[in-house]
């Protein structure tokens, strides 16, 4: 019987968390399907049946900590008995076991039958809890720690899993908690400990990381955007019949900001221990906001890119982000990074370098505000950009020359297309 193994992880990976089993003992398996998820610092793994079967028994239960290619579980040939949790994975030496005669698969709120892991069952037990009561919100509408404390505590029972799983709008006017954030126990002055996602924690880890290394400064710009914004109104629907996609203001910033890497060297260079490592290339990471956390897809080889090309990629992106589906060779490397804040009204920020880049360039809301042009006072769409940038390397002129030759390419973005 061939051995359900962990994918094998990049070298930057050294173990996951398994979140979910899609499956559990005795179900019957058909090769491509879904067996179980694994978080890791970085993205979400799918687990995937090799070959049609019964999953006979597990070796891991959802929240353990697995290794690349650890086993988690045997996949039998059609027919063959299934083994219990119990006799296929042992109870943590930590924690007791659940009593023989707790219940020890309890109906999800979709409606199906779901293998408790051991920390779940042990709160179940201990609170005397209904299981099939408790409002599940983890993957695959199971029950996880944070369902059984919320029960436990006499909370959480106005949100069922649909309410949990609706992502947050990522054109949102107003600010919302996030969609993955757990409901707020009801009663007076009540508190929640939820454990960190292990991408919370690596996202945790490396923004303070990046604080306590690099000489992090930022300097800012405005840009007017109307003649962007003439731009699209223009040829927005050629440039849909043709590609497909509508062209949005974050391809003609990649563009822009490649332009001005190709120009300014040193804001797409790196340090490695006293060394400078300048690249020939740009990959540059475009900011994603999921249910997860913050992800950074690379867009590579932008000097190569067309407008349209810029917009599938990054509408692809997005879909994988939603969708939680982006790899690790989609988060790999990147030479520079864009931030969108304005997408959720921030109206200026200091965006925090993400290691080994040298810098980072933050975009903000679009407002109509009065300026001076051409000594008269008219109303234009305004932005704030913002350029943190790692000042062991880069000097404060290159850096606001470098915001500048930005600024003045979206206000006359012809000069993209002519290379000036």
């Amino acid at each position: 019987m061939p051995d359900i193994k962990v994918p094998v992880f990049s070298e930057s990976v050294s173990e996951g968390t398994l979140l979910s089993w899609s499956k559990k003992p005795g179900d019957a398996v058909t090769r491509g399907d879904i067996l179980a998820e694994i978080e890791t610092d970085k993205v979400v793994l799918e687990v995937t049946a090799l070959q049609d079967g019964v999953l006979t028994s597990i070796a891991k239960n959802e929240g353990d900590t697995v290794l690349s290619e650890e086993v988690l579980g045997v996949l039998g040939e059609a027919g063959s008995a299934a083994a219990s949790p119990a006799e296929s994975a042992p109870a943590p030496a930590a924690e007791k076991a659940p009593s023989s005669s707790a219940q020890s698969a309890a109906p999800s709120a979709s409606g199906n039958t779901a293998v408790l892991p051991p920390a779940v069952q042990k709160i179940v037990t201990e609170n005397n809890l209904d299981a099939s009561q408790i409002p599940a919100t983890g993957p695959k509408g199971n029950v996880t720690k944070q369902d059984a404390v919320l029960a436990a505590q006499g909370g959480g029972t106005d949100q069922g899993p649909q309410a949990a799983a609706e992502p947050a709008s990522a054109q949102a006017s107003e600010a919302k908690a996030p969609a993955s954030a757990p409901p707020v126990p009801s009663g007076p002055r009540t508190e929640q400990r939820v454990p960190m996602t292990r991408i919370r924690q690596r996202i945790a880890e490396r923004l303070k990381e990046v604080q306590n290394t690099a000489a992090i400064l930022t300097t800012f710009n405005e840009v007017n955007m109307q003649p962007s914004m003439n731009l699209r109104k223009k040829y927005q629907d050629q440039f849909v019949a043709k590609h497909g996609v509508k062209l949005g203001f974050m391809s003609l910033f990649v563009r822009a900001a490649t332009e001005a890497l190709k120009a300014f060297p040193l804001v797409n260079a790196s340090i490695d221990g006293k060394d400078i490592i300048y690249h020939g290339f740009y990959d540059i990471g475009i900011a994603v906001a999921s249910e997860r956390g913050l992800v950074v897809p690379i867009l590579r080889d932008t000097e190569n890119m067309g407008l349209a090309d810029i917009e599938k990629a990054i509408a692809g992106f997005a879909t994988k982000a939603k969708n939680g589906k982006l790899t690790m060779e989609d988060m790999s490397g990147g030479t520079f990074s864009i931030t969108n804040g304005g997408t959720f009204g921030s109206m200026m920020s200091t965006p925090i370098i993400n290691q080994p880049q040298s810098a980072i360039l933050g975009m903000h809301n679009i407002i109509e505000r009065p300026i001076a042009q051409n000594g008269q006072v008219v109303i234009a769409p305004m932005m704030y950009l913002a350029l943190s940038y790692d000042h062991r390397i880069i000097d404060g002129k290159e850096a606001v020359q470098f915001l500048v030759m930005i600024k003045n390419l979206l206000e006359d973005p012809a000069r993209m297309l002519l290379e000036l």
